[in-house]
């Protein structure tokens, strides 16, 4: 059986990791498996994300739409 969770798509991108995974629980809660994606050597450089365009959410694309539209509700920052 396939992983659902390896060929993932990006749905939204934030500034930082802590905003990242509200919207990674955002998503959880309404039942849509989510990783964070963030380039900030596990959070002990947050400042490594402002070089490769911030921290990003990452879902299976069939959960894409979906996604997306949860987390246009949030305000992006």
């Amino acid at each position: 059986m396939a992983d659902p969770m390896t060929d993932l798509v990006s749905v939204r991108s934030f500034r930082t990791r802590a905003e990242a995974e509200l919207a990674e629980n955002t998503l959880a809660a309404a039942g849509i498996r989510a990783v964070v994606m963030a380039d900030d050597a596990g959070g002990a450089h947050p400042e490594l994300a402002f070089t490769t365009g911030g921290s990003r959410v990452l879902v299976a694309p069939e959960d894409a739409a979906r996604a997306r539209e949860l987390l246009s509700a949030q305000p992006a920052r």
